[in-house]
Parts: C-alpha cells; sequence; structure tokens
C-alpha cells in the first residue's frame, strides 16, 4: 500500500529501515501491550537497541554514530519502532535530545571523557529542562547555576524527565543570569552528592518510558561542565529541537501507521462478512482520510529532516512536521477505534492494541513543545519571510 522508502535518501537508509522493521516487528511488538498495562522500562528493549546501534545514531562516528543523514536516520528508526510500540521509539529520541547538548556543546576534553561512557559504557543520558513552572516557555526556568570559583552550585527542580529514573548522565539547563533567556547546559553525572530522583509519573501514553522529577540541592559540578558558551542554553535548546521535532513527527507518523495497518489487517479477516467492507462507506471515509494523513505527514517528517542534515534552515518545516503529524495521529487513531469497533465490537484485542495507540499519539502533541507552540514558531517563521 505504502512506499515508506520514497522520501528517504540512500539505498544504504533504505536498507537501515527494512532492518529496524523486522527487528521491532519480531522483538519489541510482542512485548508492547504488556509494557504499557504494567508501566514498567523494558530493559531487554533498551538493551537491543543499544546492540542495533541506535541510542548512538546521532553521535559522532567514532563513538558510534553513522555519519551522514543522522536526523533522517533516528526519524526512520523512530517511525518504524512506533508502529509496534511508541514508548521504545521514545528512548531513541530523548537519547539524542539529552546528547545534543554534549555533542555540539561539550569541550573536546568533555566530548572524550563522557561520550565513550555514553556508547561503550551504554549510559542513557536525560534532559533536564521542563519545570513546574516552566513547560512550553523555556525561558521561564528558576533553575539557576551560580559561579563559585572553579566550579557551580546548581539548585532547582525538573519535571517530566524522560529517562530521568535510568539515566547515568543529564544534561541540565539552568539560569546563569537574572535576563529571562540567559540560562546554560550542564552535564550532571548521576550519583553525584544533591541530586536526587523524585517520583515516577504514570502516564496517560507512553507508559514504557521512564518519566520522573529530578531535584538539583547545591549539586556542586566542574566548571568545565559548562556546555557551551555561558548564557547560551537557550539557543542550543532551539537548535535542539531542529533534530528532535521532526523525530516527534516520526513518532506520531509510526503511531498513526500502526493504527491504520491495525485496521487493515482486521477489515481483511472480516472479508467473508455479509456486508464487504469496499461496501461500507463509513470504513472507506476512515482508511482514505488516514491513508492521505499519512502521506502528507511523511512528506514533512523526511523534508524537514534533510533540510537539518544539509545545515539548513529547518525550523519552520520541523515545526509543521511535528504539529501535522501528531494532530494526525491523534485524528487517525480515533477514528480507527470507531472503525475497529463496527467491524469488531468491543473486546476485541486489536481494539486494545488501537486505543494505546491513540494514548500514545496524545503525548506527541505535547511534548518537545506542544502544537499549540509550533503554531506560534510556523507563523513567526511565516511573517519573517513576508514582512
Amino acid at each position: 500500500m505504502f512506499d515508506p522508502t520514497s522520501l528517504i535518501p540512500t539505498e544504504e537508509l533504505k536498507a537501515f529501515r527494512d532492518r529496524i522493521h523486522q527487528v521491532a516487528k519480531e522483538k519489541i511488538s510482542p512485548q508492547a501491550a504488556l509494557v504499557d498495562e504494567e508501566e514498567f522500562f523494558n530493559r531487554e528493549v533498551e538493551s537491543l537497541l543499544w546492540d542495533l546501534g541506535l541510542l548512538t545514531l546521532t553521535f559522532p562516528e567514532e563513538y558510534g554514530g553513522i555519519g551522514k543523514n543522522k536526523t533522517a536516520a533516528l526519524c526512520i528508526a523512530v517511525e518504524e519502532i512506533a508502529k509496534y510500540c511508541a514508548s521504545s521509539a521514545l528512548l531513541l529520541i530523548i537519547q539524542a535530545v539529552g546528547s545534543f547538548p554534549i555533542i555540539h556543546g561539550g569541550s573536546a576534553e568533555l566530548r572524550r571523557t563522557y561520550l565513550p561512557q555514553m556508547s561503550k559504557g551504554r549510559k542513557l543520558v536525560a534532559y533536564l529542562v521542563t519545570e513546574p513552572s516552566a513547560g512550553s516557555d523555556v525561558s521561564g526556568i528558576r533553575t539557576t547555576a551560580k559561579r563559585v570559583g572553579d566550579h557551580y552550585l546548581l539548585n532547582g527542580s525538573k519535571c517530566f524527565a524522560t529517562s530521568g529514573g535510568v539515566a547515568g548522565i543529564y544534561s541540565v539547563l539552568a539560569k546563569t543570569s537574572e535576563e529571562k533567556e540567559k540560562s546554560s547546559f550542564f552535564l550532571v553525572e548521576r550519583g553525584v552528592q544533591g541530586l536526587s530522583v523524585g517520583r515516577t509519573e504514570h502516564k496517560l501514553g507512553q507508559r514504557g518510558s521512564n518519566t520522573t522529577e529530578v531535584f538539583l540541592d547545591s549539586v556542586q559540578i566542574s566548571a568545565e561542565n559548562l556546555l557551551g558558551i555561558e548564557g547560551e542554553g537557550f539557543l542550543i535548546a532551539m537548535k535542539d529541537f531542529d533534530m528532535s521535532r521532526p523525530a516527534i513527527a516520526a513518532q506520531a507518523l509510526g503511531i498513526a501507521e500502526g493504527a491504520l495497518e491495525t485496521l487493515l489487517q482486521s477489515a481483511r479477516e472480516k472479508q467473508n462478512l455479509q456486508q464487504p467492507v469496499k461496501e461500507l462507506p463509513i470504513l472507506q471515509a476512515i482508511i482514505a482520510d488516514s491513508a492521505t494523513l499519512i502521506e502528507a505527514s511523511r512528506g514533512l517528517v523526511y523534508r524537514a529532516a534533510i533540510l537539518n542534515d544539509e545545515g539548513k534552515n529547518n525550523t519552520k518545516l520541523a515545526s509543521m512536521a511535528k504539529c501535522f503529524a501528531a494532530d494526525a495521529a491523534m485524528k487517525i487513531t480515533a477514528e480507527v477505534i470507531d472503525a475497529l469497533h463496527i467491524l469488531d465490537g468491543y473486546g476485541s484485542l486489536k481494539i486494545s492494541d488501537a486505543e494505546r495507540m491513540f494514548r500514545d499519539a496524545k503525548l506527541t502533541q505535547i511534548f518537545e513543545g506542544t502544537n499549540q507552540i509550533q503554531r506560534l514558531v510556523i507563523s513567526r517563521q511565516v511573517l519573517k519571510e513576508w514582512i
């Protein structure tokens, strides 16, 4: 039905896509429902993702990265895994997001010290930005980092930290000036005195991802753990979004594809009904609209990813992709549930899978900037081109 490789830039990435698809279908899919039901972080899947090299895709080549087409490769892997388990796909995204300030802001010595710990040592990294009083407004954070001699003291609290309870390294955004947007990123290791993990959140969707509070109480770190130039953390975060938003869009795309495939499988099994699917206009409309939204989402996702890999500005397209694909996933998963009720009735395993995908899709509208924020970004970028 679909040609999932039509927008993939190289034959190597097409082969990569086929390999990830097979592994996700055979090894990740069978555990997805249980992980969601029991809300646990799946260490077996984590180990599999390390074995496949998927948790270092965006790293420099000498530390396990793929070299070219990093964003496209990340989106491909996320899309294929999200078809079966959005929680597992999220682990790839947060590893890329959390390591971005380290890779692009860390000194050469810091990268030589910590990137091997993350790649060969298989340490997960968490991204500590969101706070109780600063969600979509990254510039509104209250966590502070005060310079004292050759070190900094970090104080504050972070919430909704994906991988917060399982990470070994944290990229922490903290204010280093009274000016609103003057913040900085710091590398903080798990186990340092003053850092503690709070409660684990119970979420609507993507319940197999680990999401926690993290507290910083006079955490002392070396000044060498500053990532980038002091005061430019906000700029690093914005550049990180140019990579992460296409990846979130790819996750939404994968969820939508998984839902539609669930419906089509059910429809194929029901061909012997007294009234075949092809004679049910309601189902035909849902299938047509879903397939169209999926293809439109795919175009935005990979255009945004390829632009980022080419070093070109993709801010507008990244926000368009994230906003459109997430909204599309919500619409598709909701309508697939309705269609499955028509086909299968209540209590079907396929309906249960579709309901999980519906809950998973909702989160794609929220993190990495809500879709309301994406519309503001898109509008600003369009107006900048015209005014």
